[in-house]
């Protein structure tokens, strides 16, 4: 668990860390100021978180075939490789290859495994573990910037990214703990068949329940970053460049770990809670609270806006791995994780652009945070579907099963009678 929670915190830390290092890349390779500079910097972080997930159905058949404990540790090594070299590279062009590429599919790949292995160790308290562990990512994101800042004023962006190195190491380490409990599937040297099933794994599309739940949550997500990456410019226009806005996104940080525990606790512990309901419920209220945002006249009402928002966003991050265990169960989860994230990278990419777009032709970000709150809602509507589809599968299965069970007793019932007879002749019933 520790190990997983490394992981997260480390991968997505830095990631969501970017932010300051871009305004050292600005300066390293012209000016801050320069608007086209900006531009094509912002293209190095937003193709590195674009890349975590965009591998990640590569990463799952990786997982399949070589197990957690190798993919984690050879993406945390590619990831050391992929900083390191960063840490030397002089031109833009070469930063989109070593850092948007390579650093950003090491992590991809020593990301995903941290949440299939966990399955292999708990189940009763899956929930809960998977709050502390994605709790990791919010820690390291809060803690991290401060480190970082000191960092770039003493020693420089090249030797900042060098130490953060050590950050990789220590992932690599971490990835041996990644021994696997639940019993391996047949060798893919056996038969094509059983090798193609490893590199695509049907068994997964056959559960409509996650065909729902696969295209669902794609679909929430159009609209779901666009606070995050927008607010803080909103902030500007609305209230001033003085304005505190950085408490903001501390305030989503700290409730969204806050609400990673909490929820991962309900999700285990509090009997008859659906998952799913759970998840459903976190995108309805960050629907209605992206919303909400042009609404705030005040600056208090942005911020209790954020809190709201950020207790939600952590239930719906920890209770993902745990939804998917229980819809394609644990031999499968790896693919189904994979798949899932390969999807969310699309409107990851898609939605702030629009928003963007929106803004510089309305003037203001009222239109694009009202059309925010929309797919949220829808995606959370296709979610309520899951619950049904899944009762109605599970009596499916009782029905079969009672009527094999009824077939069965027939047989018995109907060969009964001949064993009778045979014992009455004197004739061996063996």
């Amino acid at each position: 668990m520790l190990a997983s929670m490394w992981c997260n915190g480390s991968v997505f830390g830095i990631q969501n860390s970017f932010g300051l290092m871009f305004l050292s890349l600005l300066r390293e390779f012209g000016s801050e100021h320069d608007s086209d500079l900006r531009f094509r910097t912002s293209w190095v972080g937003s193709l590195s978180m674009g890349m975590i997930f965009f591998c990640s159905p590569i990463v799952s058949v990786f997982t399949d075939i070589f197990g957690c404990r190798i993919t984690a540790v050879g993406g945390a090594a590619v990831g050391l490789v992929g900083l390191l070299a960063s840490s030397f590279v002089k031109s833009l062009g070469v930063m989109y290859f070593t850092y948007g590429i390579v650093f950003a599919c090491g992590c991809s790949f020593a990301y995903q495994p941290s949440l299939v292995i966990l399955g292999h160790y708990f189940k009763k308290r899956l929930g809960l573990v998977n709050g502390i562990v994605t709790a990791g990512s919010s820690i390291f994101t809060i803690t991290l910037p401060f480190l970082l800042s000191s960092l770039l004023d003493k020693v420089g962006l090249q030797n900042t990214m060098r130490i953060l190195c050590i950050f990789m190491f220590v992932l690599m380490l971490a990835g041996f703990t990644y021994r696997p409990l639940l019993p391996t599937k047949p060798s893919s040297s056996q038969s094509g068949k059983l090798r193609m099933s490893k590199i695509f794994n049907r068994n997964i599309w056959k559960s409509v329940g996650y065909r729902i739940w696969a295209f669902g949550i794609p679909a929430a997500l159009y609209g779901y970053f666009v606070p995050y990456v927008h607010l803080m410019k909103h902030v500007e226009e609305r209230f001033g460049k003085d304005a505190n806005k950085e408490i903001l996104l501390m305030c989503i940080g700290i409730t969204s770990c806050l609400g990673r525990f909490i929820f991962g606790s309900v999700a285990d512990f509090v009997k008859g809670v659906n998952k799913v309901f759970l998840q459903v419920a976190s995108f309805f209220v960050i629907g209605i609270m992206s919303m909400m945002i042009p609404v705030c006249q005040i600056f208090g009402g942005l911020i209790a806006v954020c809190l709201l928002m950020g207790l939600f966003d952590g239930c719906f991050i920890c209770i993902m791995a745990p939804i998917a265990f229980e819809l394609v169960g644990p031999n499968d989860v790896s693919q189904a994780i994979g798949f899932l994230l390969g999807l969310m990278s699309v409107p990851m990419v898609v939605g702030p652009p629009i928003a963007g777009f929106l803004r510089d032709k309305l003037g203001s970000y009222d239109m694009a945070f009202y059309l925010a709150g929309i797919p949220p809602i829808i995606g959370g509507i296709l979610l309520c579907l899951i619950p049904w589809v899944e009762a109605r599968h599970r009596r499916k299965d009782k029905e079969a099963q009672s009527k094999e069970q009824g077939a069965d007793q027939k047989m018995i019932e109907h060969q009964k009678p001949q064993e009778d007879v045979k014992n009455k002749d004197g004739d061996s019933v063996l």
